[in-house]
C-alpha cells in the first residue's frame, strides 16, 4: 500500500504541485506587500486628491425618518483601486516571472528547396515533389 502510495505521488508529480503550490503563496504575499506598502503609496502621490479610493458619485440626498441624511451613491473610487491594484500586481508578477523563465531560441527550420515546376516547398532531401510528383 505504501509502495502504490510513492509511485502515485512520483508519477503524479504531486511533490513538485505541492512545492508551487506554496512558493505560489509565498510569492504572492511578496508581490502583495511590493504592490500596498512600497508602488501604491508612489502612485497616490500621482493622482491628485489624496483619498481617491473613497471617492464616489452621488445619485441622490434624502433625509430619512429619523433626521439623518441618506446618500444613494456609486463608490466608483473603490473599483478604480482594484483595477489599479491588479494592473500593478500583475505587472509585477510578469517581471518576476520574466526574470527567471527565460524563453528558448526557435528551433532552426527544416532545410527546404523549391520544385522548378509547380513552384512549391519540398523538403532538401526529397527526389520527388509531393504536390506535381515532377523529379527534382
Amino acid at each position: 500500500m505504501i509502495k502504490g502510495f510513492k509511485e502515485f505521488l512520483l508519477k503524479n508529480q504531486v511533490l513538485g504541485l505541492a512545492i508551487a503550490v506554496i512558493i505560489g503563496g509565498a510569492i504572492g504575499k511578496v508581490v502583495s506587500s511590493l504592490v500596498a506598502d512600497i508602488i501604491m503609496p508612489l502612485i497616490s502621490l500621482l493622482i491628485p486628491g489624496g483619498e481617491w479610493r473613497t471617492a464616489k458619485m452621488i445619485l441622490s440626498k434624502t433625509v430619512g425618518a429619523d433626521g439623518k441624511e441618506v446618500v444613494n451613491a456609486v463608490s466608483y473610487g473603490s473599483f478604480v483601486g482594484s483595477i489599479v491594484d491588479f494592473i500593478v500586481i500583475a505587472f509585477c508578477i510578469y517581471m518576476i516571472t520574466k526574470s527567471f523563465i527565460k524563453e528558448e531560441a526557435p528551433a532552426p527550420a527544416a532545410p527546404v528547396k523549391v520544385c522548378p515546376r509547380c513552384k512549391e516547398t519540398v523538403a532538401a532531401e526529397a527526389s520527388k515533389c509531393k504536390f506535381c510528383c515532377s523529379d527534382i
